[in-house]
């Protein structure tokens, strides 16, 4: 029998590549999509799509539970942080549908401040952060970091919202202003903390009762959409290969255990280098599958949002190995095209390189 999903903010880039991977995965399946917005859920992949009130609704509950009842379903899986957060409040009324990391780490990962203090009080390495309390304490925080550039962002959110480098306390003071007066954001939403230069790697786990299953890391080589932000990145690659980096596997573990020795469902994790070329983690996604998905399903040997499902559905998942690598593989992603996946052999099949003509 197919195990029935319902997939959460149904529609959107990351749950439509999130139900191709599941599709790719070979289990048989039954996918259902629900969404607030009904423009976005026109393009949801689904067998089945729900038109449901936004998550922050009161209505929300009793509506996602009329379609897990009318559709059967077996396992709940959200598409952002908002539908995390949502799952994690019904988790009495959802019961074994969800695989969910805990209500505290959930809540520790979605504030990047609290993140960051976290790790650090349990020595993993992760950047040195400040919350800006007010205008004035800009000053004191730069003198305090001592350090000629630093790193502004509000402390929750995705896709490098509020994110920019900066070298005087003139310059965060002017962009934390233009976020509060422009877009409501409150001064006490950000932080400095250290820039980190080196290397930016992504990683995705599974883990089930403290114990990791399954990791893979990529490392992201160019970014979408990163010239037209003020930060010059983003945490969607444009391109990105995939990486044997057992450092950063360590400390993605570290991390994880620090949070939580039972940890259990899907972690995305987001690391930067420090001057020393030491993988900090920068950002936890907890409890949902980042947007590079597709990458880390079609390489190697097991495809991590099946292995999910398995995992979620009590099913023995054994691996011997939880790092999985498959060097040599890239993704090249740019707007309205699906993600293009290759290996390094034949990155250049079909292409004629004009720049050695005539030389």
């Amino acid at each position: 029998m197919a195990t029935r999903v319902l997939v959460l903010s149904a529609g959107t880039g990351a749950t439509n590549n999130l139900m191709r991977g599941l599709r790719a995965g070979g289990a048989a399946l039954a996918i259902v999509g629900c969404h607030a917005d009904r423009f976005t859920l026109k393009k949801s992949g689904a067998d089945r799509n729900y038109l449901v009130p936004p998550a922050s609704d009161g209505g929300f509950l009793p509506a996602l539970l009329a379609v897990v009842a009318k559709e059967s379903i077996d396992l709940v899986l959200p598409g952002n942080d908002d539908d995390v957060r949502a799952l994690a409040a019904a988790r009495a009324a959802l019961g074994e549908r969800l695989f969910l990391p805990a209500d505290d780490v959930i809540a520790t990962c979605q504030d990047k401040y609290r993140l960051s203090t976290a790790l650090r009080a349990r020595g993993v390495p992760a950047p040195r952060t400040a919350v800006v309390t007010d205008l004035p304490a800009i000053e004191a925080i730069f003198a305090d970091f001592g350090r000629p550039r630093l790193w502004c962002r509000i402390r929750s959110g995705s896709g490098s919202r509020g994110a920019i480098p900066v070298v005087r306390p003139a310059q965060a003071r002017a962009w934390i202003e233009y976020w509060h007066e422009m877009r409501g954001v409150a001064v006490d939403a950000f932080t400095l903390s250290e820039y980190l230069p080196g290397r930016d790697f992504a990683a995705q786990a599974l883990w089930r009762d403290g114990e990791m299953v399954l990791i893979k890391v990529c490392e992201r080589l160019s970014y979408f959409g990163g010239g037209s932000q003020p930060s010059g990145i983003s945490s969607t690659p444009g391109l990105a290969r995939m990486v044997a980096e057992p450092a950063v596997v360590r400390t993605c573990a570290e991390a994880i255990r620090a949070l939580d020795t039972r940890a259990g469902g899907v972690f995305s994790i987001d690391l930067k280098g420090d001057e020393g070329g030491r993988a900090c983690v920068t950002e936890i996604n907890a409890g949902r599958f980042c947007m590079i998905t597709p990458f880390f399903d079609a390489t190697g040997h097991h495809n991590m949002a099946a292995t999910y499902v398995r995992l979620a559905r009590g099913e023995p998942v054994t691996i011997p190995e939880p790092c999985e690598v498959a060097e040599d593989w890239y993704m090249v992603r740019d707007l309205d095209t699906l993600p293009g996946i290759y290996h390094a052999d034949e990155l250049f099949d079909g292409i004629e390189d004009l720049h050695t003509e005539g030389r």
